[in-house]
């Protein structure tokens, strides 16, 4: 009498047991492999290895930027809700407590050993285009300039279509509730809050470092009549801004410069903004940097840094962000910049959080990103639009669960007699301020 033979188990079940060890727990998702093998809770996101390049990848790569690579090409993939899947694998890391499962050499070969019987194993795949490729020393002007132009002058067509019409690539600042208050309102709003925050008045000479595209400058010019010097290293971001002057009639009063911030010389400015800019800095040249916002404004002037901020475990963005989006980028927690910030000399008279405003904001570009994705993959290929897409469901994830910060510091230059000049109270900054 003959036994039939079990079932030889798929490649999902072949692979559930390494991604496991990685894991240090039970799998958080179910996964669909190749072979249409499936295992893990029916009632999970779905991950599916769409190809055993996938695994190639993680034998190579292991680890963050591995997966990240896999995704941005279309070999592994996410059925449904990519923010649900995230989620559900930071929610099993969490659990593990502080320190991540000890991933044993016995865990490697077994590992091997599975792309082995998968036939996975083969030549390391090529580096995804869209990876950023940086040479020369770390934060050195020519390096800096080329991580700038990496991310910014991807095309201003393609910040058109994703930004609103205020072109602020920043977190906004939400006020109201209501589903008439737009995501343009909130980026108003925060403009307004920082001008009223710097006490823009007609004529103030303001230094807007890291301008963007310009929101901040346009803004402080025609609503505040200041006088705007506007700094990026990103020549897109200089054209459209310079387009923007000449047909709002704003020529003699914004100047628009492209140039390193350590070159701006000068100095007596009423006012110094810098928004999430200080994030590319670098860590040991953020001191002089600080020193810089110091040296350019006036005493008894005022200087705003809305910056993002991290634990001291984590200052970068990731091995995914810091190959993808802000290469070199550094985040610190925002006490440490506080400290800096008063150690070259700057009296700091506010901390506002925004962490929850920036889930709002990033989900916003999100739901633009999908709603015109046709659009996007025309504009930018299929595999930069992934790449943006993993960036913003992650970064709102980031925010929303506490692993980064956002904060408006704002600093005085104290007179030599310790006058700061800011007013006894803070409360005509919020008063009617809804962006509309």
């Amino acid at each position: 009498m003959s036994t039939a033979r079990p079932a030889r188990p798929g490649a999902a079940h072949r692979l559930a047991a390494p991604a496991e060890d990685a894991l240090g727990g039970r799998l958080p998702v179910r996964l669909r492999a190749w072979d249409g093998s499936e295992t893990g809770p029916a009632d999970a996101p779905v991950v599916v290895v769409r190809s055993r390049r996938a695994l190639r990848r993680l034998l190579w790569q292991p680890g963050e930027l591995g997966l990240a690579q896999a995704y941005i090409t279309g070999e592994l993939d996410v059925e449904g809700d990519l923010a649900q899947a995230l989620r559900a694998v930071w929610g099993a890391v969490r659990e593990r407590g502080e320190h991540a499962p000890r991933f044993t050499t016995a865990d490697r070969v077994r590992a091997v050993r599975t792309a082995l019987r998968l036939g996975a194993v083969g030549p390391r795949p090529a580096t995804p285009a869209s990876q950023a490729r940086l040479r020369g020393g770390l934060h050195s002007k020519a390096r800096d300039r080329a991580a700038i132009s990496h991310h910014y002058d991807l095309s201003n067509d393609f910040y058109r279509l994703l930004l609103d019409e205020t072109m602020a690539y920043s977190c906004g600042y939400w006020t109201s509730d209501e589903a008439e208050f737009t995501d343009a309102d909130a980026q108003r709003a925060k403009l307004e809050l920082i001008c009223r925050k710097l006490d823009l008045a007609p004529g103030a000479r303001l230094l807007d470092i890291g301008c963007g595209w310009g929101s901040l400058t346009l803004y402080a010019a025609e609503r505040h009549k200041a006088q705007v010097t506007a700094v990026t290293l990103a020549r897109e971001q200089a054209a459209y801004i310079r387009e923007q002057v000449r047909e709002r009639g704003l020529e003699h009063q914004v100047d628009v410069v492209c140039q390193d911030y350590r070159d701006i010389v000068g100095g007596a400015y009423d006012a110094v903004a810098t928004v999430e800019m200080g994030e590319h800095v670098g860590d040991t040249e953020y001191p002089a940097f600080a020193a810089a916002l110091h040296r350019l404004v006036r005493p008894r002037g005022r200087v705003l840094v809305q910056q993002m901020s991290r634990g001291s475990n984590a200052p970068g963005g990731g091995e995914f962000i810091e190959a993808y989006i802000a290469p070199d980028m550094h985040m610190r927690p925002m006490g440490r910049t506080v400290g800096l910030l008063e150690a070259a000399g700057l009296e700091v008279r506010s901390v506002e959080s925004m962490r929850e405003h920036y889930v709002r904001t990033i989900e916003g570009w999100h739901r633009t990103l999908e709603d015109h994705w046709d659009a996007f993959v025309r504009l930018v290929g299929e595999e930069t639009a992934r790449v943006w897409r993993l960036y913003l469901v992650g970064a709102a994830l980031a925010f929303e669960e506490g692993r980064m910060g956002v904060d408006q510091i704002l600093g005085v230059r104290p007179a030599p007699g310790g006058d700061s000049g800011m007013p006894p109270s803070q409360r005509s900054w919020y008063t009617a301020l809804d962006g509309r």
